[in-house]
């Protein structure tokens, strides 16, 4: 893990003058936040089947959040190892040193969490700040969006393996948008009939937003465990199809 740290500690001294687009991470949800938890819940005003006492900014920003960590690590594996894999050729050297393909997975993932990790505490500070954050377990929500930035890097990584050429970013996107707007982001699950529960229920995006949300809106216990669980296998899953096509792909 010490040889993986150092892609991580390579990625900062690259990434360090790019703050712009940390910045562009944070922006993105906040203006989704202001837009529709701010503009569209003044006409929502509570929301069905949850506490009335919850305004809709309250219970869309951890949904938001969880989408930051998200798309933060999300991005900068399937999209960074893309172009690093297949057209800069940035790994053919590092194989040639003593870091392994394992330890090449293991830093990408370890600095797509950390990126993702960053932009969720960017955008859980403006939360705070706009007063949205209705529970102090809101600071939960920092090592959660760390899981969460864990099990989609690594999922990022598992895409890149398979992509073909950069339209094939079309098919993330295709995946990621609907997953965005249906996995309870703005409305929770029970509006759903009971047959769509089931299939929402199986999005990792959806076990996110339940590790955040809850926590935020003042609700900690064991219910929180499936999806700690649900992100830590999904995760591990997309690793292990990640490392052996990554291996093939630097070393064949």
């Amino acid at each position: 893990m010490s040889r993986a740290l150092l892609l991580v500690e390579r990625n900062l001294m690259i990434y360090r003058h790019t703050w712009a687009v940390l910045a562009a991470e944070v922006l993105e949800p906040l203006l989704y936040l202001l837009s529709i938890g701010v503009g569209v819940g003044a006409l929502v005003g509570s929301v069905p089947g949850v506490d009335p006492d919850i305004g809709y900014a309250q219970f869309v920003a951890p949904a938001l959040l969880a989408t930051a960590a998200m798309n933060g690590a999300m991005n900068e594996t399937s999209f960074g190892l893309y172009f690093k894999l297949r057209h800069e050729r940035t790994y053919d050297t590092m194989v040639t040193t003593p870091l392994t393909v394992r330890d090449i997975a293991l830093g990408e993932t370890a600095w797509a969490l950390l990126r993702g990790a960053v932009a969720s505490g960017g955008f859980l500070a403006v939360v705070a700040v706009l007063g949205y954050a209705r529970s102090p377990w809101i600071l939960l929500a920092v090592p959660g969006a760390a899981l969460v930035g864990f099990a989609f890097a690594a999922a990022g990584l598992a895409v890149a393996t398979f992509l073909r050429d950069p339209g094939d970013f079309q098919l993330i996107q295709l995946v990621m948008l609907p997953m965005f707007l249906f996995a309870t982001t703005f409305f929770p699950v029970t509006v759903y009939p009971r047959p769509l529960q089931w299939l929402v229920e199986a999005l990792p995006l959806y076990h996110a937003i339940q590790l955040l949300r809850e926590p935020a809106l003042g609700h900690v216990g064991p219910a929180l465990l499936p999806s700690v669980a649900y992100l830590l296998a999904f995760g591990a899953l997309a690793l292990a199809i990640a490392l052996p096509r990554l291996r093939r792909a630097l070393l064949a």
